[in-house]
Formats: C-alpha cells, sequence, structure tokens
C-alpha cells in the first residue's frame, strides 16, 4: 500500500512538474506574455516624423518624391499626383535579404489647394536566403525499367519579418532631399536684370583663322588712292 501511494504521490508531483513547464513554455508562443507589445501611445503626438508641410501643389510634391526616390535608386511602382511608391533591395550576408518599400501620399491643402501634406513611411521586409532540395527520377529506355536519381538544390527567399521603418533620421534626410527637388531654383523672367548681378561686358569677336584671312582679297583692305593731278 505505501508503495502504491509513493507510486500515486510521484505521478502527481511529475504531472504538476509538466503543468508549470508547459506554462512556461507558453510564455515563448505568446508575445504579449513574455515581452512587452511594441506600442508606444506617444505615436499619435502633434508632430511626426512622418508628415511635412510645403507650399506647393499636389502634382508638385508628389513628382519631387518621385524624384527623390529615383535619385537614390528605389524602383518607382507607382507614380500618380496622390500616391508614389518606390522598393529598394539590399543583401547585407550572402543569407540575408532586405526590401525597403517607400510610399509618399500627397494631401492637398488650402481653399486654393496651394499647399501640401506629404506622408511618407516606410516598411522593411527582411528575408533568409534558403537551400530546397529537389529530388526526381530519370528513367532510361534502353535498361528497361532502371531509374537514375537526380537531385539540384535552389534558393529560395523565405520572409521572417515586416516592420516600419520608424528611425526619425532615416526621414529626416528623405525629406532634406525632398526639400531640394519640391524647391527648384527660380527662372528669372525675361528682361528682368537681378541688381546684384554686375554687367558681364561683351567680349571681342575672335580673329579669323590663319586660312580664312588669307582667302580674303587683299585688294579689299587696300583703302583707294586719290586721283593724282595731272
Amino acid at each position: 500500500m505505501n508503495r502504491y501511494r509513493s507510486l500515486v504521490a510521484s505521478a502527481i508531483v511529475a504531472g504538476v512538474c509538466v503543468v508549470l513547464a508547459g506554462c512556461a513554455g507558453m510564455s515563448d508562443s505568446i508575445p504579449s506574455l513574455e515581452r512587452k507589445v511594441r506600442f508606444d501611445p506617444d505615436d499619435f503626438d502633434s508632430v511626426s516624423m512622418h508628415t511635412r508641410h510645403i507650399s506647393a501643389p499636389q502634382a508638385q510634391a508628389c513628382e519631387a518624391a518621385r524624384r527623390a526616390l529615383l535619385s537614390q535608386g528605389y524602383l518607382v511602382s507607382s507614380a500618380t499626383s496622390e500616391v508614389v511608391a518606390g522598393r529598394k533591395y539590399f543583401q547585407p550576408t550572402s543569407d540575408t535579404h532586405y526590401e525597403v518599400e517607400m510610399r509618399v501620399v500627397c494631401a492637398p491643402e488650402g481653399v486654393n489647394q496651394e499647399r501640401t501634406t506629404a506622408f511618407a513611411s516606410a516598411l522593411q521586409d527582411r528575408y533568409v536566403i534558403k537551400k530546397i532540395n529537389n529530388s526526381a527520377s530519370l528513367g532510361v529506355g534502353v535498361l528497361g525499367s532502371v531509374s537514375l536519381p537526380v537531385s539540384a538544390t535552389d534558393d529560395t527567399l523565405v520572409k521572417v519579418g515586416s516592420e516600419t521603418v520608424t528611425d526619425a533620421r532615416f526621414y529626416e534626410r528623405f525629406f532634406q532631399l525632398f526639400d531640394r527637388y519640391v524647391r527648384p531654383p527660380s527662372a528669372q523672367p525675361v528682361g528682368q536684370a537681378d541688381a546684384a548681378t554686375p554687367m558681364v561686358a561683351r567680349p571681342e569677336p575672335l580673329p579669323l583663322p590663319l586660312q580664312e584671312r588669307e582667302a580674303v582679297d587683299p585688294a579689299d583692305d587696300v583703302p583707294p588712292q586719290p586721283p593724282t593731278a595731272q
């Protein structure tokens, strides 16, 4: 009887240990139990790093965003007067691949829509390169039903993560470049000279080359002689 009770007690203790171990392992599968969710209430503040207000029409703002992305090697997949989207690819290591998609939305402002609010956001996708073994059989008709195994290895991208870029320096550099394209140097009206610009003297005509000087009739350069008195 004592032996039976000891076996039952051991089984109960083992069961409790298994339950506790399962509860401990549950925290690894449920993110909310073992680490804080990456959410900050300050994300919805009044001054956002994703937003810029510019004094330019909507179409001009989106065109500036398109040029800014093209100047940095982004492949622009969509470009309208309202939305511009581009993607850039990175591979820092032989088995890691990153894709960054930049998206800029241009919203008009004002009564005459002479101002625009630009909203920029970037999404980063992370991939790992996996090798997949593909096997097949090759039948040889001459030898009957003999089949030879053929194996090959293919590389494929497996997506392992996706996250919105939250680096303030990234957006600050983008908007600095964006501002350069949205504010091109103003053209000077014809007929209006800048007072601060000094007047440039018109250069003297260059002398003719030697061959052209020789081709000119020397008699054309001799002044007419006055008539001799009789």
